[in-house]
């Protein structure tokens, strides 16, 4: 029961009392009970006065409280004329003022930090209280190539691919580097937030690829034009000097002869031989930029194939060709991207268990081109190696031939990735929708 309303029965219930005692002087003082009964009306009068007074602050009080309930901010009360209430309705005022300035301060910054999430170049990943996943921003979409309802709603164990199984390994605020089949790179940072007094996850994904990739690639430039220099200066210079030394091969006994010239042959064989090397590392670094022509892919594929035909005889290969058109065209660099087809093909080969598969699959609609081959397989030790500079997991190997695949796909813009997945361990690569025309 509200307090006005125990006021109101109150006076109802004094002046009741008040006018049945007056009913008792009717008989006996009518003067008094007249006098009485003019008493009774002014208090009457008083009281309604009173409760009026009372009731205003009461009903100004309750519609404050009620505008709180409904966080509704904008509304103010009206001063009453009363000096404690006004009072109270200021403080009142002054706090609606504060809580409205808060409220859109709020209001507005989660609506930026969400722009910002949205716009942000690095994948962002906000887990819930339960440990799923309640937010994703397009680029961690990208990175995943999970649409988003195929990502929310669900633990990171349950999406496919070794970068969600390495997010989870992250501990709290701790960063880390990871390196997917040799490829792709990502700066990956996990940590938490207070959301309504508990403890929130999330982590952000950056790609680090392209900016690792200029790193190395200025590091073994440098690297290879200091070796090229100093072995290819000394290795003309000690040529000249043992070519020289065979001149005097007639001076010898003829016993003799043979076994010195052979020494000298071998040594100057085997500097031209690391001359050679070191010629094999300067390529990579001289590259020139790509000539964009049309390039018609399934025949230049075909064309490599029978170039390699001689070493996939000797491993009795068999070839699998999964084409969805005659045609295939792109626009790119001929005489690289041949070269790009030689090195795959001749990994692959090299690869292939005895009598195994080569599948050769090319599909124009999403631009996509496909090596696999049976075999033993890619670990994950050598895959994250892959593409490193001078890594071979061949004997008496350069690891020559995949920095220069790597580099000419660099330079046309094509994605490309290499991993093993059941039987079969493929290389793919994607043409971008939009490439440089001739």
């Amino acid at each position: 029961m509200k307090l006005k309303t125990k006021v109101l029965l109150w006076a109802i219930a004094i002046h009741t009392i008040f006018i049945y005692l007056l009913t008792e002087f009717y008989t006996v003082n009518r003067t008094t009970f007249l006098i009485g009964e003019a008493l009774i009306f002014i208090s009457l009068g008083l009281t309604y006065l009173l409760y009026t007074a009372i009731s205003r602050p009461f009903d100004t009080i309750s519609s404050g409280i009620e505008s709180l309930k409904d966080k509704d901010f904008s509304a103010k009360l009206n001063t009453i004329g009363h000096p404690e209430m006004d009072e109270l309705i200021y403080v009142y005022n002054l706090m609606i003022d504060q809580l409205r300035q808060e409220r859109l301060q709020q209001v507005e910054k989660s609506s930026f930090l969400g722009k910002l999430i949205e716009a942000s170049p690095s994948g962002i990943i906000i887990l819930g209280f339960d440990e799923m996943i309640a937010s994703v921003n397009p680029a961690a979409m990208k990175i995943f190539d999970l649409t988003q309802t195929e990502i929310l709603e669900k633990s990171l164990n349950q999406i496919n691919g070794k970068l969600p199984q390495e997010l989870l390994l992250l501990a709290n605020n701790e960063a880390k580097v990871i390196n997917l089949n040799g490829i792709k790179s990502y700066k990956c940072h996990k940590a938490t937030f207070t959301d309504r007094g508990y403890a929130r996850t999330f982590i952000t994904i950056e790609e680090l690829t392209r900016e690792i990739y200029l790193k190395e690639k200025n590091a073994y430039e440098k690297v290879i034009k200091m070796m090229s220099h100093e072995v290819n200066n000394s290795i003309g210079a000690i040529n000249s000097l043992l070519n020289s030394c065979l001149n005097y091969k007639d001076q010898l006994d003829e016993e003799d002869q043979e076994d010195y010239e052979n020494a000298l042959q071998i040594s100057i064989g085997r500097n031209t031989g690391l001359s050679e090397v070191m010629s094999s590392f300067a390529r990579v670094i001289r590259i020139p930029e790509p000539i964009f022509h049309q390039v018609e892919l399934n025949s230049l594929l075909r064309s490599v194939a029978l170039l390699m035909e001689t070493g996939a005889q000797r491993k009795e290969v068999v070839w699998l060709w999964e084409v969805d058109a005659l045609t295939f065209h792109v626009s790119a660099d001929y005489q690289q991207l041949e070269q790009v087809f030689i090195n795959i093909l001749k990994n692959a080969i090299e690869a292939v268990n005895p009598s195994g598969t080569i599948r050769v699959q090319t599909s124009s609609s999403s631009k996509m081109i496909s090596i696999a081959n049976t075999g033993p397989g890619i670990s994950d030790e050598v895959s994250s190696k892959l593409f490193s500079p001078f890594f071979s997991t061949t004997k008496n190997g350069q690891g020559i031939g995949l920095m220069l695949t790597r580099e000419i796909l660099y330079n046309h813009n094509f994605k490309f990735s290499l991993q093993s997945s059941g039987d079969w361990t493929e290389f793919k690569i994607i043409i971008p929708e939009f490439t440089k025309m001739p």
